[in-house]
C-alpha cells in the first residue's frame, strides 16, 4: 500500500515533529518487551511519524532499543496476525500496530494471547470486541484539520480581496471551489475533511468542496492525478487525507505553470516539494500517546481501551506556515488554537452546518456507535464515545465525486 518517499520528505518529517514537541517521563524497566508492527518504514510519512513518536517516547521513559522489536512494511493481511503472534511468542507483552486495517488481525491475536496487550492504533473495535487486552488510540486530528482549514480560508480571503480568482474558481452559486483528496470514504476521512471545510467557512462563508477518493492510503501517482483533476475543475485549495507528496507536488507544478492553486498537506510539512504553494499540513504528534502508553506500562497501569487527545495535550498541531500564507495567518492560528483549548470553539458546532438545508440537534446513527447520542450541548462530540472518529455526516456544501 505504501511505497517510497524522498529523503527530503523524511528530513521534513523529523523537523515538523520536533516542532510539535513532547515531554519527559519515567525511567525504563528492563523486563518490558514491546513489539511494533508498522505498515511502512521511515521512507513513508505516516509511518515515519510513528517511528519518531516511539523513539521520542523511548527517550522520555528510558525504554531502550533492546526492549523494542520493530516489524516494518507489514501489509494489512494475514501477515499482520503472523507477526503479532510471533512477537507474542517471543515474549512481547505489549504489541502496537499503526494502520487501521491491521486491526482485525490484532484482534485475532488478542483472542489467542489473553496475557498480551494489543494496541491497534487508529482502530475502532476494542470496546465492542469485548476483549480486555485489545486497545485503540487516535488523536483528535479533526482539531488540526479545522485549524489547517482556517489557514486555507485566510488564503482564499486574500485571493478574493485581491480580485485574483477567475470565473472557473466559482461554482454556479458563486461559491469558491475547494478540492480535497481522501483515501477512503471512512468516518476518519469524513470527519477530517468536514473539519477542514468548516475551518475554511469560518473565514469565507461562500465556499464549496469536492472530494476525490483514491482508495489507497498512499498512491503517489493517484494523488497527483486527483489533484490535477480538482484543479482542472477550478479548485483553488487542494487539501488531503492521504500520505504521499503526490498532491502538493502536482499543485506546485501547476502553480509554476500559472495555475492559482495552493496545497494543505497531511502528516508532514510539504514545503520541501511544494515551496511556493504549501500553506501548512495538519499533523499528529504520536510521541504524546506513546509516552503516555509507555509510562502506563512502566507504572503497571492498564492502558485505556480508548485514548484520544488533541490540542490540550499537544497530540495534534499544524506544521510551519508556508511563505504563501496570507498576512495575519499566524495570529489567527494562535487565536483559534486557544479557543479550541479553552472549549469556547467546537469544531462540529451544529449551528455552523446543515444537512439537507436544516440544522440537526440529534444524531444517533454515527458510524459504529450503536445508537449512542453523538450531539451534546449543541455540538457533535467527536472522539468521546470512543477514540476513533465516528463523524460520518455528509453536510451541505461538500460533494463526493466518487
Amino acid at each position: 500500500m505504501k511505497k517510497i518517499l524522498s529523503v527530503l520528505l523524511v528530513l521534513a518529517m523529523v523537523f515538523s515533529f520536533a516542532a510539535c514537541g513532547s515531554e519527559g517521563g519515567d525511567e525504563g524497566n528492563s523486563d518490558v518487551k514491546i513489539g511494533v508492527i508498522l505498515v511502512g518504514d521511515e521512507n513513508e510519512g505516516y509511518t515515519q511519524a510513528h517511528i519518531e513518536g516511539i523513539k521520542a517516547a523511548m527517550a522520555a521513559t528510558g525504554i531502550t532499543e533492546d526492549q523494542v522489536t520493530w516489524k516494518y512494511k507489514i501489509p494489512e493481511n494475514e501477515q499482520c496476525y503472523d507477526e503479532a503472534a510471533s512477537l507474542a511468542d517471543a515474549g512481547c507483552s505489549y504489541i502496537f500496530s499503526n494502520s487501521y486495517s491491521h486491526q482485525a488481525y490484532m484482534q485475532q491475536a488478542a483472542a489467542e494471547f489473553p496475557d498480551v496487550t494489543f494496541i491497534a492504533l487508529t482502530g475502532d473495535t476494542a470496546k465492542s470486541s469485548g476483549l480486555p487486552n485489545l486497545k485503540n488510540a487516535f488523536p483528535q486530528t479533526y482539531e488540526s484539520r479545522y485549524v489547517s482549514g482556517v489557514i486555507a480560508g485566510m488564503k482564499v480571503k486574500e485571493l478574493l480581496d485581491a480580485g485574483e480568482l477567475k470565473p472557473e474558481n466559482f461554482d454556479a452559486d458563486g461559491n469558491v471551489k475547494i478540492g480535497y483528496i481522501g483515501a477512503f470514504p471512512y468516518a476518519e476521512v469524513v470527519s477530517g475533511y468536514t473539519g477542514f471545510f468548516l475551518g475554511i467557512k469560518s473565514i469565507v462563508e461562500n465556499v464549496s468542496m469536492e472530494v476525490q477518493y483514491t482508495n489507497s492510503w498512499f498512491d503517489l501517482v493517484g494523488e497527483g492525478e486527483a489533484a490535477n483533476s480538482l484543479m482542472a475543475d477550478g479548485c483553488v485549495i487542494i487539501g488531503q487525507h492521504a500520505d504521499s507528496t503526490g498532491a502538493p507536488a502536482a499543485v506546485q507544478a501547476a502553480h509554476s505553470n500559472g495555475k492559482n492553486a495552493y496545497s494543505v498537506g497531511y502528516n508532514v510539512s510539504m514545503l520541501s516539494v511544494a515551496p511556493d504553494v504549501a500553506l501548512t499540513s495538519a499533523s499528529n504528534d504520536w510521541a504524546v500517546y506513546y509516552t503516555y502508553a509507555f509510562n502506563a506500562i512502566l507504572n503497571g497501569e492498564e492502558i485505556p481501551t480508548d485514548w484520544s487527545e488533541g490540542y490540550n495535550e499537544g497530540a495534534v498541531c499544524v506544521t510551519e506556515l508556508g511563505t504563501s500564507c496570507a498576512e495575519g495567518t499566524a495570529d489567527k492560528v494562535a487565536e483559534v488554537e486557544a479557543a479550541i483549548k479553552d472549549g469556547s470553539l467546537h469544531v462540529f458546532d451544529v449551528n455552523n452546518f446543515t444537512v439537507g438545508g436544516a440544522h440537526i440537534s440529534s444524531y444517533t446513527d454515527a458510524y459504529g456507535m450503536d445508537g449512542a447520542e453523538a450531539i451534546k450541548d449543541g455540538y457533535f462530540a467527536e472522539s468521546t464515545l470512543r477514540s476513533a472518529p465516528y463523524f460520518d455526516i455528509r453536510i451541505d456544501g461538500i460533494k463526493e465525486l466518487n
